[in-house]
């Protein structure tokens, strides 16, 4: 899974999302960060309203909680997703010596590499990249 930090840089950084069921996510306040939820069509749902989106807590008797704002949420992407956000500038996925390692291409720019110990981290780091170069 991918680390909170990473996760709360892209959210820092403008990465939005639209929770589909199996997204994973995490909650900004203390008592909960850090805590995984998934979105699910039976326990966590996804209510569209003029006044944002909204994440209802369905029949969950071990949490006094009934709904979270998006914008009080960290997406937590999958490696999968990350790779497909990624779209046209992702070359590969390597790993070697425990370390994987993402290459990343924008245009005829030198490609760019992003080491971690996890997939899904070196994932998040290109992606980070390349939203803060679309943000700059």
């Amino acid at each position: 899974m991918l680390s909170l930090d990473l996760a709360t840089e892209l959210h820092t950084a403008g990465l939005r999302w639209d929770p589909t069921p199996g997204d994973r996510f995490t909650i900004r306040q203390p008592e909960l960060f850090g805590e995984v939820f998934t979105v699910s069509e039976m326990t966590i749902q996804v209510h569209e309203y003029p006044t944002g989106t909204i994440l209802g807590f369905n029949g969950t008797t071990e949490w006094a909680l009934d709904s979270v704002t998006k914008e009080d949420t960290v997406w937590l992407p999958a490696e999968h997703q990350l790779r497909s956000l990624l779209g046209a500038a992702f070359v590969s996925l390597e790993a070697a010596d425990g370390v994987f390692v993402v290459t990343t291409r924008v245009g005829e720019e030198q490609p760019a590499r992003f080491e971690a110990p996890r997939a899904e981290d070196a994932y998040a780091r290109a992606l980070l990249a390349l939203v803060r170069r679309v943000n700059d």
